[in-house]
C-alpha cells in the first residue's frame, strides 16, 4: 500500500472551504476590503460568508498549500502527495476530504472538536479577488499531531517538505520539526511566504524556519514586503531575490533557491552557493490571452504545485519553472484553485 511505502511530497498548512463568488466594489467597500489582497478575518468580517453563501458561491477545497498538494498530484504519480492539517467535525470537513481524495491527495488532518473548519471568503471582480480567511479549525494545529507514530513514519518516509507560510500564524514548531528532519537527512524543504502580512506581522516566526529553507517562494509583493520589514532599503525584486538566497542557511549540502513570481512579468530565481556568489535568472511567462483568463485566485499556489513536482521527479530549475507556468496557466482558465479534467498532459514549452 501507499502509506506503507510512503509518499514522496508531504505538504502542511491550513485547510479552509474556499467560499468563492462574484463580487463588486461595493462589497469590498462594505467589508474593508481591498482587490488583490489576503487578510485574516475580524469580528466585522464574519458577516461575509453567509453573504457568499446566498450569492451562489462556489465551494472549493482550498488553503494555499492544499491547493498546492493538488498542483503537484495532477503532475505527479498516483499516491505521490501526503498533506497534514486541521479540520472540525463538520460536513464542509467531509468535502475536503472528498475532494482531495477525488484529486489523488492523501490527507491526515486533525480533526478539532470544538472550532468549525476554516473558511476563506474570496471575492471575484474581473479579473482581481480579494481573500478574507477565518482559520477557525485551522488555527488548532498541534505539533504532538505531527508526532504521532503513524504520522510521524510518514514524515521519515517523505524526501520533499513543502509549508504554506500561512501556517507560521498556526505551529511554528511543527514546521521546524520538518526542517529539522530535513536538514538532518538533506531532504528538500520548500516554503512559501504566502501573503504580505506574513513577512509584515509574523517576522520574527518566518525567520525562525527560513534557515530550514531550500525553495523560498513569494510574488513581489511578498518580497517586498519582506525587504521593507528587514530594512533592507530596495525595492529592487532582483536585489531581494538574492538577498533572499544568501540567508543563513542550516543545510550548507543544497544550495537556496529563491523564487519571485510577478505576474505576467518575468519570474526571477536567485541560487546561492557556498562561495556567497548568487546566480540569477529570469523567465519569461508564456503568454495568454486575457479572453482565457477566468480566475486568478490560486496561480500562486498552482505554480508552486508544479514546480514541487519538477522538485520531486528531479528536473532542472529552468524545466520546474515551466512546469509552474504551465500548471498556473491550466488554473487560472478555471474557477478557484483548480484543474481541468480529464487531465492534460504537460509538454515543454521551454527548452
Amino acid at each position: 500500500m501507499a502509506a506503507a511505502q510512503g509518499y514522496p511530497l508531504l505538504c502542511l498548512e491550513n485547510p479552509l472551504l474556499d467560499i468563492q463568488a462574484v463580487g463588486d466594489a461595493a462589497l469590498l467597500e462594505k467589508y474593508g476590503l481591498k482587490d488583490n489582497d489576503a487578510i485574516l478575518a475580524e469580528d466585522k468580517h464574519m458577516g461575509l460568508y453567509e453573504e457568499l453563501l446566498k450569492n451562489d458561491a462556489k465551494l472549493i477545497a482550498g488553503g494555499a498549500a492544499q491547493n498546492t498538494a493538488r498542483g503537484a498530484q495532477y503532475i505527479l504519480p498516483e499516491n505521490s502527495t501526503l498533506y497534514i492539517g486541521c479540520v472540525g467535525r463538520d460536513k464542509y470537513a467531509d468535502i475536503l476530504t472528498e475532494a482531495c481524495k477525488k484529486a489523488g491527495v492523501h490527507t491526515e488532518y486533525r480533526v478539532d472538536d470544538v472550532q468549525p473548519t476554516g473558511k476563506c471568503g474570496v471575492i471575484i471582480t474581473g479579473h482581481n479577488r480579494s481573500m478574507c480567511t477565518h482559520l477557525a479549525a485551522a488555527n488548532e494545529y498541534k505539533i504532538e499531531h505531527l508526532k504521532q507514530p503513524h504520522i510521524w513514519s510518514l514524515v521519515e518516509k517523505a524526501q520533499f517538505y513543502y509549508v504554506g507560510g500561512y501556517h507560521l500564524t498556526v505551529s511554528v514548531p511543527a514546521i521546524q520539526a520538518l526542517g529539522e528532519e530535513a536538514a538532518a537527512k538533506n531532504k528538500a524543504f520548500l516554503l512559501s511566504l504566502s501573503a504580505p502580512f506574513i513577512p509584515q506581522f509574523f517576522k520574527d516566526q518566518l525567520d525562525s524556519v527560513l534557515p530550514y529553507t531550500d525553495y523560498t517562494f513569494c510574488n513581489e509583493t511578498e518580497a517586498l514586503a519582506y525587504a521593507e520589514s528587514h530594512q533592507w532599503g530596495t525595492t529592487d525584486i532582483i536585489e531581494i531575490a538574492k538577498k533572499l538566497a544568501q540567508l543563513p542557511k542550516k543545510n550548507t549540502n543544497r544550495p537556496r533557491v529563491a523564487v519571485v513570481t510577478q505576474g505576467t512579468l518575468p519570474t526571477v530565481t536567485a541560487t546561492g552557493s557556498a562561495g556567497g556568489a548568487v546566480e540569477v535568472k529570469e523567465f519569461p511567462v508564456h503568454e495568454i490571452s486575457k479572453d482565457a483568463i477566468n480566475d486568478t485566485n490560486g496561480a500562486g499556489d498552482a505554480f508552486a504545485g508544479g514546480f514541487a513536482a519538477g522538485v520531486v521527479q528531479g528536473k532542472s530549475l529552468s524545466e520546474s519553472i515551466d512546469l509552474g507556468q504551465w500548471l498556473a496557466k491550466l488554473s487560472i482558465q478555471e474557477l478557484g484553485p483548480s484543474f481541468p479534467f480529464p487531465k492534460q498532459t504537460y509538454t515543454p514549452e521551454r527548452s
